[in-house]
């Protein structure tokens, strides 16, 4: 197997131009348990380097807080502008620490580039929502901050989802091999790098969101620690097919989700005609549910793929990367290995606030951060809102 990408050792050069410099990159996504930030150097003709990575983890109040903000409520304004200033301060936090890390300065810093976190995603009525504060942001940090990065894409017609197979393409493509990137965060999405050079990625349905959900329930811990719970159960079958039975996971790509659609109502409707399952063959059978969906698109998009890399919060799910390798081998496709991004030198936990930090440089550099044959887009755009410091 061909493993010549990878961060800090790719051949083929990314070019920056007069974006060049030192960026940070943070991401907060769909599991909602805090922020990973990278330090990443960009520089033309050479690959990204990481300079320094954080984790800042959420509060349980700013946890229940954007929780709420899922679904329609009271005083709804008011409550997200409060939940973006506190994310904005948590946000700092990590910046400040990714400074520490790294050794650069506020000065040596071109820009943020910070995802936001998703409450409303409806692309197919001309929105997507994602809270935070940049200005405040740059205020506390004295850095430039680039955000709102998918409202562009959803604006031209596109899913504004998902963003990061152009990152994706360019840090861990290889010529004459198709590769699949799996991200099982809160939803899960791939990117297809065929062998051709052709870029391909959308989601497929919920990942931790649910796995998640379940384990705060009975476990009261925030999620499946190494898929332990998952691992005391047995998938049930005919509660397997009751999930799979959505519309959603037989639409052709482009296609976004989010917890709009995946979240704890639709689980427990789903759950309602099996009342007596025990609590861990429902963590499998979720557990199942993400792996199945995945297999599928895989099986039906990618069929020649040599290796499926995986990152996101379920690279560190041994129990889920298991049921993914025997989904796919079960869907006809043999002789797919399922790894995670480290086997291309990435950690899984850098792979996204990554791409927001490579995304940031591109808005700097006034080029395109979209792929319209991803999301649908009319065609390529410059992507993010530009905060001075």
């Amino acid at each position: 197997m061909n493993e010549e990408s990878s961060v800090g050792k790719k051949t083929e050069a990314i070019e920056t131009g007069k974006a060049d410099g030192v960026y940070f990159g943070l991401m907060s996504g769909t599991s909602m348990d805090g922020v990973d930030g990278v330090a990443v150097q960009f520089a033309t003709g050479k690959p990204p380097v990481v300079l320094g990575e954080a984790h800042v983890s959420f509060s349980k109040g700013l946890r229940d807080a954007l929780f709420e903000l899922q679904a329609p409520g009271d005083n709804e304004l008011e409550r997200e502008a409060l939940a973006a200033n506190a994310l904005a301060t948590r946000y700092a936090v990590c910046c400040h620490e990714l400074q520490s890390m790294s050794g650069c300065s506020a000065s040596k810093v071109r820009a943020i580039g910070v995802h936001g976190q998703t409450v409303r995603h409806r692309p197919e009525k001309g929105y997507t929502r994602q809270i935070n504060n940049p200005a405040m942001l740059a205020e506390m940090t004295n850095i430039d901050v680039i955000a709102d990065f998918r409202s562009r894409d959803v604006a031209a017609g596109g899913q504004g989802a998902p963003l990061v197979p152009a990152f994706h393409a360019t840090v861990f493509g290889a010529k004459n091999e198709t590769r699949v990137v799996c991200n099982l965060g809160g939803i899960s999405n791939i990117t297809i790098l065929a062998a051709s050079g052709e870029v391909r990625g959308f989601d497929c349905g919920p990942a931790n969101a649910l796995i998640d959900e379940w384990a705060l329930r009975h476990l009261q811990r925030p999620y499946d620690d190494g898929g332990q719970f998952a691992a005391q159960g047995q998938v049930n079958q005919a509660l397997l097919d009751a999930l799979l039975d959505e519309p959603f996971f037989d639409q052709p790509p482009p296609k976004s989700t989010g917890r709009d659609l995946f979240n704890p109502s639709w689980m427990d409707a789903k759950l309602a005609a099996f009342p007596t399952l025990a609590p861990a063959d429902v963590q499998a059978t979720l557990t199942a549910l993400t792996a199945t969906t995945v297999a599928r698109e895989i099986t039906r998009h990618a069929s020649d793929a040599r290796a499926v890399y995986v990152c996101g919060g379920g690279a560190r799910n041994p129990v889920l990367l298991r049921m993914l390798q025997k989904a796919i081998e079960d869907g006809g496709v043999a002789g797919v290995p399922v790894m995670t991004t480290e086997a291309l030198g990435v950690p899984p936990q850098q792979v996204e606030a990554l791409a927001f930090a490579w995304l940031a440089m591109r808005c700097v550099a006034r080029e395109p951060g979209n792929l319209a044959a991803v999301t649908g887009a009319a065609g390529p755009r410059i992507l993010g809102a530009i905060y001075p410091h």
